[in-house]
């Protein structure tokens, strides 16, 4: 499915970062970033120019070729990884940064997917994600066809046990990012950071 939506030589979602995360990112000091179901690379593009070093996975080889595309075109490097979600292990302690933007996967494999996020982040380390909520399939202007599929605030803030939240809400906003995701949204939006070690 996905190669086939990422076919085109429009890139489908834009090339413009997530609102959410161009403001959600700005006060991230660079690092190591993980982009989780990144497509065709936007926010690892923004993110690299941002001074991140970006590992952008995704289980589109077609969305990760236009990744590379793009960031050549910015003249950044990320690197990128085909994978599906399912199979791919988060390296513990080893990222800065997490991101998750409309990455929309089936209940059992995202609680599984987030566990991994929190052991995945240094302490000190930073996730963002926005999703839709099943709100969204009143407003049909985008994301999966299935309220399963879709997330709520109270589930993320139980399945990413071990942060702590400067946002966790759920609200409707504009989102204008290429024809697929165009119109008035209800999204859940999650900031939050792995608290550092204290040694007393």
């Amino acid at each position: 499915m996905w190669d086939e939506r990422y076919a085109a030589d429009e890139y489908v979602y834009g090339t413009e970062p997530n609102d959410f995360l161009r403001t959600a990112v700005a006060n991230v000091p660079p690092g190591k970033a993980l982009c989780l179901g990144e497509g065709e690379g936007r926010n690892a593009v923004f993110l690299a120019q941002q001074g991140f070093e970006v590992l952008a996975v995704d289980s589109s080889a077609v969305g990760l070729q236009k990744a590379q595309r793009l960031a050549e075109d910015r003249g950044v490097q990320i690197d990128t990884l085909v994978a599906d979600l399912a199979d791919y292990a988060i390296e513990p302690n080893s990222w800065d940064l997490i991101t998750s933007i409309f990455c929309h996967v089936p209940p059992p494999l995202r609680r599984r997917l987030h566990a991994g996020v929190v052991a995945g982040l240094r302490p000190g380390g930073v996730f963002i994600l926005e999703a839709y909520t099943p709100a969204q399939l009143e407003w049909g202007t985008g994301g999966p066809p299935t309220a399963e599929l879709m997330m709520t605030r109270d589930a993320l803030v139980e399945e990413l046990d071990g942060l702590e939240f400067e946002e966790a809400v759920e609200r409707e906003r504009d989102v204008l990012e290429g024809q697929f995701h165009t119109g008035r949204g209800a999204v859940v939006q999650i900031l939050g950071h792995k608290p550092r070690q204290d040694w007393g």
